[in-house]
């Protein structure tokens, strides 16, 4: 190995598959039939809300419509996560199912406030309602949401599918409480229940939109993976064969499922096998981190930093410095 530094990608042939390693448990057979079953759903519980003037049927129709569009974002995202790489996108299309699973937020957010806005408007001018229909569509609705949820729920590792998991789920319990409404309108006539139901409707599925929302971002902005921590990844370096320091460690999300890293290890002299230190050093970012995509660049002496990219906090050494005793520059100026 060259004196310096020498950039080494590696990524060991078992890491390598990691992100296909857990195997695809929901197939796109799945996202077809979650798509008509609630496509089909929608026109009924949308056209028996028109007739009857139900929000809350209206309400639960808008989200079933949004769910039918969450569907269809998760399965063409997970479709295009499988298409290989080419020039211009060296790793693929890995995170186009991020992008699904934020257009599935962003939808639920603007559906809601539609749906929140109608029921305060209602809420202010209830009108009579027959509560009978609304329990028979709502009846079907059930059927169709949780059976749809049961697709999914093999595959809520992968944020997509956790997407669709947490649309159908949701949907199933906003069902279920303009059932209930139905019932108390049915047996009391006291119509002011139907906005309030709805209203509730949109807490919960706000509630539930907005750890997909979060996850989302934070794995488009590139942040450690959740379950993940960069000391410790650190230590993990730092505590292998002639390492001094490390510096520039970086972890971030490839996919929903697959992680890579990146790391600068500082030796104080070469090493007699360097392969066999970077097998050792992808193997346990492997198995205790599940980082199946590494990249390591090795150097002798003190930290190389040629792009002017050392972090502007201490990377791990002995003794906590920087491995060189030299300052970081100022990557602000």
């Amino acid at each position: 190995m060259e004196e310096g530094s020498r950039g080494v990608a590696r990524e060991r042939d078992h890491a390598h598959g990691h992100g296909h390693a857990h195997g695809d448990t929901v197939g796109g057979r799945a996202f077809g039939i979650g798509i008509v079953l609630n496509t089909l759903y929608v026109a009924l519980e949308a056209s028996v809300g028109l007739l009857i003037g139900s929000v809350g049927l209206i309400a639960d129709a808008g989200h079933n419509a949004s769910d039918v569009l969450s569907l269809v974002a998760a399965w063409g995202g997970r479709r295009l996560s499988k298409r290989p790489a080419t020039p211009d996108f060296s790793y693929g299309l890995p995170r186009a199912p991020i992008l699904g699973s934020l257009f599935n937020a962003l939808l639920l957010f603007g559906a809601m406030g539609a749906v929140a806005f109608e029921a305060a408007q209602r809420l202010a001018h209830p009108a009579p309602l027959p509560g009978l229909p609304i329990v028979y569509v709502t009846v079907v609705g059930l059927f169709v949401n949780f059976g749809t949820a049961l697709l999914f729920v093999r595959g809520r590792d992968d944020l997509n599918v956790r997407a669709a998991f947490v649309h159908m789920m949701a949907d199933g319990a906003s069902t279920g409480g303009v059932l209930i409404a139905g019932l108390v309108i049915h047996f009391t006539g006291a119509d002011w229940v139907d906005p309030v139901v709805s209203l509730a409707i949109v807490a919960l599925v706000l509630w539930s939109t907005w750890g997909l929302f979060t996850d989302s971002v934070r794995m488009l902005a590139d942040a450690v993976p959740k379950g993940i921590d960069l000391g410790a990844v650190r230590a993990a370096l730092i505590d292998l064969p002639g390492v001094t320091s490390v510096h520039d460690v970086h972890v971030w999300p490839l996919s929903t499922r697959e992680v890579a890293a990146s790391a600068h290890l500082v030796l104080a002299s070469p090493v007699a096998e360097p392969n066999t230190l970077l097998r050792e050093a992808c193997g346990r970012l492997f198995d205790r981190f599940d980082i199946g995509h590494a990249t390591i660049q090795v150097e002798y002496g003190e930290p190389v930093d040629p792009c002017g990219l050392l972090e502007t906090h201490e990377p791990v050494g002995d003794g906590g410095g920087t491995g060189s005793g030299r300052p970081h520059p100022d990557v602000s100026a």
